[in-house]
């Protein structure tokens, strides 16, 4: 019982470095053949967006609304992944010992 206690406790200290770390690490999507990036945190805080000049069109401004948020729904699963994939690491490798003794 105790070796789990001390397994559960370095899994948390390595979980809460892990989830530091994800949150400072960047994810850039690209949308349009690259016309439209958007830059978001592991925390999903948008910290950029560019905009080629061609994309600006005055004309045709659902596209470029389109552009972005496809480019910003795609650097958000990617942050989700990286986050899916820590989670999975870190709970991957806590071996139980058969189960709860309850």
């Amino acid at each position: 019982m105790t070796n789990l206690m001390k397994q559960a406790q370095r899994m948390q200290r390595q979980m809460e470095e892990s989830q530091k770390e994800l949150e400072t690490k960047e994810f850039t999507a690209k949308a349009g053949g690259g016309a439209v990036e958007v830059t978001v945190t592991g925390k999903k805080e948008v910290t950029g967006i560019k905009l080629s000049q061609e994309v600006v069109d005055p004309d045709d401004v659902e596209m470029l609304q389109d552009l972005i948020m496809a480019a910003l729904n795609e650097a958000m699963r990617m942050a989700d992944e990286a986050n899916s994939e820590l989670m999975s690491k870190m709970t991957g490798g806590l071996n139980l010992g058969g189960g709860l003794p309850f």
